[in-house]
């Protein structure tokens, strides 16, 4: 049978045990600008690469405050993103009103979870074509979280999801060892230069199109009170993320000096860098 008399609802299985529903959704979230995320012991950072649908219209804001101590960082459908984002504000409130005090990530990002799973379970629901970058603190620390359309939530150390985000993944792997002891403003940079190398060749990192959100604690030598403080999620943009930029921007330019002093004797040696047979 074809492929299409399975796909008309979540919740017919084919025979290959797949739920195509599901994996629509999943692409969806592949089709969205890439978000990546990075996480220290004292602070959670999302970087976003923000789209506009055409010249003439803003660019649509890829970052979320949940509660003072969480936000998301979405890839997908922006109305799927704000159903989820709404529902998760809802519970940081009543969790705040009935214990006083913030709700733990892990219990956020459960719920998340259950929700979107119950849309895979049940005729005439459909998967949430969104996903979810959720940077939080609580009593353990920092954290950051993947939401997929599944209802698979995962703890990262750092991640990226969107469009190219591959290129974005491997950044992020070949520095994974820097990323536990780095402070707010190197994290930042990393996060920017992992967005950066997912960017198609003609484009750039602008105060127009980058977004970062930060959400930690302040370390008790830098605190006014002499204490460990939370320093509440807070999403940056436009002229604010412009000294990031350019000193990322700064590195790269460094970084092409250095290999054109690196050709300059290879050039030489091959006689003021004559063509060679091949």
């Amino acid at each position: 049978m074809f492929r299409n008399n399975y796909d008309n609802d979540s919740v017919t299985f084919s025979p290959q045990g797949r739920i195509f529903q599901v994996e629509y959704a999943a692409e969806a979230v592949k089709q969205g600008s890439v978000v990546v995320g990075i996480v220290s012991k004292t602070h959670a950072v999302l970087v976003a690469v923000k789209r506009n649908a055409e010249e003439l219209s803003s660019y649509q804001k890829k970052l979320f405050p949940v509660d003072e101590h969480a936000g998301i960082a979405i890839a997908g459908l922006t109305s799927d993103a704000r159903v989820l984002s709404n529902f998760m504000k809802q519970q940081c409130l009543g969790h705040r009103l009935t214990y006083g005090r913030s709700m733990p990530v892990r219990s956020l990002v459960d719920m998340i979870g259950e929700k979107a799973q119950v849309n895979t379970q049940h005729y005439g629901k459909r998967p949430y074509g969104v996903g979810l970058l959720i940077a939080g603190i609580d009593d353990k620390g920092p954290h950051l979280f993947e939401f997929q359309p599944s209802g698979m939530t995962d703890e990262m150390v750092a991640f990226a999801i969107g469009a190219r985000s591959q290129m974005a993944r491997t950044y992020l792997e070949k520095n994974l060892d820097a990323f536990e002891s780095c402070d707010r403003e190197a994290l930042v940079r990393h996060g920017l230069r992992a967005l950066k190398e997912s960017l198609v060749q003609d484009k750039e990192l602008t105060v127009d199109n980058t977004s970062v959100a930060i959400v930690g604690v302040v370390p008790a030598s830098a605190s006014a009170s002499g204490k460990r403080e939370l320093e509440p999620f807070k999403v940056f943009d436009g002229q604010d993320v412009k000294d990031w930029i350019d000193s990322v921007a700064s590195d790269g330019d460094s970084d092409d000096d250095d290999d054109a002093e690196e050709a300059a004797p290879a050039a030489a040696s091959t006689g003021g860098g004559m063509e060679v047979d091949s």
